[in-house]
């Protein structure tokens, strides 16, 4: 094996294993308001007979009924699924800006098309989340190297990036909490495709149902894009010194 070879295969394990880190700590941190968010999604109205009043009494419901694992029900397909996905997404990200570099493009542009590839890749609708971190990432030189001003910056991204795509896909989000929870009616499968449980929802409960669950997603999703951004660049940073 070649030393660029080795060198390539070195920078692929950094890069998998510090998005495949940021992603599963992001997911151990935030899964508890995750769990939140859908069981608001899956309700039905003030007359619904599991309806939360709001988000602390939800989290007071759910404490008192299920005890503090009431929070982590479902963690399991999350961390199996979406640990490799985001290790995948911070990799080929990385990979195509590589590429993309040796085109002698603007570094914004770089920055965006790399990221627009890697959310494709990834093969889920998060490119909002992509193009406003990546569009941050650009501006990287005009910040200080001043080391408390780059974790500002880092968490800043992270920050905004994951409000921004909580606030866009949440409508997305809610028809999939609906398809996959149970139904109004046993044996009768009302919600079935995803445009067609937005409809249904939208024509039944008003325009202000395909937002439920906005709150907690973006408690979650704001803090955990800024997590699951710190966690990557310091953990691919400690990698590449120390392996």
């Amino acid at each position: 094996m070649t030393v660029k070879s080795q060198s390539l295969l070195r920078e692929v394990f950094h890069q998998t294993v510090a998005g495949g880190s940021a992603g599963l700590v992001e997911i151990c941190l935030m899964h508890p308001l995750d769990v939140v968010k859908t069981r608001f999604q899956i309700q039905r109205g003030q007359g619904d007979a599991t309806s939360y009043r709001s988000l602390g009494h939800c989290f007071k419901t759910m404490f008192h009924q299920e005890g503090i694992l009431g929070f982590y029900k479902g963690i399991l397909p999350p961390i199996l699924a979406e640990t490799p996905k985001r290790a995948v997404k911070f990799l080929t990200f990385e990979q195509y800006k590589k590429i993309l570099s040796y085109a002698s493009l603007p570094s914004g542009v770089i920055f965006t098309v790399a990221g627009l590839g890697s959310g494709l890749t990834e093969g889920v609708v998060v490119n909002p989340f992509e193009v406003v971190k990546v569009s941050l990432q650009a501006q990287r030189n005009s910040f200080s190297e001043d080391p408390a001003m780059e974790f500002l910056r880092k968490l800043g991204i992270g920050f905004l990036s994951g409000t921004f795509a909580s606030c866009v896909n949440i409508p997305f989000d809610v028809a999939k909490s609906r398809i996959q929870g149970p139904q109004p009616k046993p044996g009768v499968i009302k919600y079935k495709t995803c445009i067609n449980t937005i409809s249904t929802i939208y024509r039944e409960e008003g325009f202000f149902a395909l937002y439920k669950g906005l709150v907690p997603k973006i408690m979650r999703l704001g803090p955990g894009g800024a997590v699951m951004l710190l966690v990557y660049e310091y953990s691919f940073a400690w990698l590449q010194e120390n392996f």
